[in-house]
């Protein structure tokens, strides 16, 4: 197996093998390359390429604890106009491999494992090795965890080996894996190319481009791969946010209706329970019962607030817990009075960018930015708030006018939001941002590394969280996966285990009908949440070293979920019941026994967790 470059420029032959169109790999461009130079630092490894007419390529390869970063760079040294039509961010030629893993991923569904053989997707070579096999997936858009995570693991079962690639990118991405004369793969991933995401870039003489990066890791099974991958990821998150607390979102209270008097009601239910968050969420701007179809229009809704924001906000706070906003900054609603203003506002084919009646700042526009400093960063700073949820409910798709391409408008657009996530930071250094986008459609390394937590979903109430939750530990980490426990007046003490052991798999949120919760119910919550802080260290630093399951579906899941995360000599055991399910509890290996524990698993739809230690 060996790291390699690979890059299609406008005007050079694609490959033959039948491809053309399925792949832009293995073209003129890249067997005109020849390698120049290379330097390995035992850290770091550099090479380099050269073809006739002084095009350079460049592959990075950096050691990132157990893992690998990787990324390209292209240099035109020539003195005419280069346009790159595909360059990939990483490429692995002589992989050996029969199974495939993936992570099936749609809003509410995210995560599901997906393995396959190279017999299921058609990759055996051909019989003389003339016909070229492609198998391309990926995804088109600014949402970049829709339909799949930008992620592949690729397994040898013969040898047991196991190489797994995450990338981060935030808009149209793809991954590649192809044979040819062999029955080693080609696998190769990166910005969507032309034929995939409508991507091409103009560089000028002198001009150059370098790829958003990937992580490679390699291992002997697919949680230690993935939980290489993970640990390679290095968040920013905020200094007050560095012990996972817990935090409170109304949103399943209200559903979009706060008022000053629901904030008073609920902050006063919560004081004293241990509550680090209150999160108000969506409808407290423009216009009543209308959050959708007024963002964009932040000015705060005085019929529910008639003295703004900072009278919630100081409330919260007098009650011991750091106030929260949420926002969807990059779109405007029909309700907004920016809805027409287009000349601030991405178009395509020269017409404003409209999907489901939102439309979409440009993110790159000055003006833009000024303007969302103002309704955003300045109204956090003035009320007191310490904590935005950034939500983002629809994908501006293909790409958008004003770069070379649609696809590389989208790219840059999608980049801009990331310098104005990096700008909140700056200008509000504790602030804590959650990474939301309709739950989990943002769920990838480049976003996370801008944000101390993220929505893993919008499945709030759904039986097939702790499915969900378990699978986004593949490509995210727990301590930034903010897992929510609706809380119900009608809960019974099996429901209410279910919900909360369900948030030991990140972060704890809870919401729903907190004020009329019994005292009985209430004992049952602050149990799991002493739980909960017994286990931090463990979803915070340990790895996952078993997660298993006998269901195929979200929706109807049936029989059980085991998960097992250790940290130094302790294990945090979570155990499902699913429908038609077994008391199949985990048995305590010898020298271990059971330091904590909550819930019992003694029914469908019940769940247990335990400490378990020396």
């Amino acid at each position: 197996m060996e790291l390699i470059g690979e890059v299609k420029l406008l005007g050079d032959g694609y490959a033959g093998g039948f491809s053309c169109g399925m792949s832009m790999c293995s073209s003129d461009t890249f067997w005109g390359l020849k390698k120049t130079g290379s330097a390995d630092t035992g850290k770091e490894r550099l090479d380099t390429y050269e073809d006739d007419r002084h095009h350079i390529l460049k592959v990075h390869e950096k050691e990132d604890n157990a893992a690998k970063r990787v990324f390209a760079e292209f240099v035109n040294g020539s003195d005419k106009e280069a346009v790159l039509e595909m360059i990939a961010s990483f490429a692995l030629s002589g992989v050996k491999a029969d199974k495939i893993h993936r992570l099936l991923s749609f809003w509410s569904a995210e995560g599901k494992l997906r393995t396959e053989t190279i017999e299921d997707l058609h990759l055996e070579k051909s019989w003389n090795g003339c016909s070229t096999r492609v198998f391309k997936f990926g995804n088109v858009g600014s949402m970049p965890v829709r339909k799949y995570f930008p992620f592949v693991a690729l397994e040898n079962s013969e040898s047991g080996h196991i190489v797994g690639i995450l990338m981060g990118l935030a808009s149209s991405w793809q991954i590649e894996v192809s044979c040819k004369k062999t029955q080693e793969f080609l696998v190769m991933g990166g910005i969507a190319d032309r034929d995939f995401g409508h991507w091409i870039k103009k560089l000028a003489p002198g001009e150059s481009f370098i790829t958003p990066d990937a992580i490679i890791a390699e291992g002997s099974s697919l949680e230690e791969v993935c939980d290489k991958l993970v640990k390679a990821q290095h968040p920013d998150i905020s200094p007050v946010d560095d012990h996972m607390g817990i935090m409170f979102n109304e949103y399943c209270t209200s559903w979009g209706n706060p008022t000053i008097d629901s904030i008073r009601k609920q902050a006063d239910v919560l004081e004293g329970k241990g509550i680090q968050y209150f999160v108000i969420d969506s409808g407290w701007y423009g216009l009543k019962n209308d959050w959708a179809e007024s963002v964009g229009n932040w000015e705060v809704n005085r019929d529910i607030f008639p003295n703004g924001m900072k009278e919630a906000a100081d409330y919260i706070r007098s009650k011991g817990m750091i106030p929260g906003l949420w926002y969807e900054m990059e779109v405007v609603g029909p309700h907004s009075p920016y809805f027409d203003k287009t000349e601030y506002l991405l178009k395509k084919d020269g017409y404003p960018l409209t999907v489901a009646g939102r439309r979409f700042w440009d993110m790159e526009n000055p003006w833009v930015i000024e303007h969302l400093s103002e309704k955003v960063i300045k109204h956090l700073k003035d009320c007191g708030f310490g904590y935005i949820k950034v939500d983002y409910n629809d994908s501006i798709g293909i790409g958008c006018d004003g770069g070379d391409s649609l696809g590389e408008a989208l790219f840059t657009k999608v980049q801009g939001t990331r310098k104005f996530f990096k700008k909140m930071k700056e200008e509000i250094p504790d602030l804590v941002i959650e990474n939301c986008s309709s739950g989990g459609h943002r769920l990838v390394y480049s976003m996370m590394e801008i944000a101390s937590q993220a929505s893993f979903s919008d499945a709030h109430e759904t039986k097939a969280i702790p499915l969900i939750a378990a699978n986004v530990h593949r490509v995210i980490r727990p301590d930034q996966t903010q897992v929510w426990a609706v809380l119900r007046k009608d809960d019974d003490r099996t429901r209410l285990e279910y919900s909360l052991i369900n948030t030991f798999f990140g972060r704890m949120c809870l919401s729903g009908d907190i004020y009329d919760l019994a005292d009985w119910q209430w004992d049952i919550v602050k149990a799991g949440m002493e739980f909960y802080d017994k286990a931090k260290d463990i979803i915070k630093y340990g790895t996952t070293t078993l997660q298993q399951y006998t269901t195929n579906s979200y929706n109807n899941p049936t029989g059980n979920q085991l998960y097992v995360r250790k940290w130094q000599d302790k294990e945090l055991v979570l155990f499902h019941r699913f429908a038609d399910s077994s008391d199949n509890t985990y048995v305590i290996p010898e020298g271990k026994r059971v330091l904590a524990e909550f819930g019992r698993a003694e029914s469908d739809f019940s769940a247990n967790a335990m400490i378990i230690g020396t």
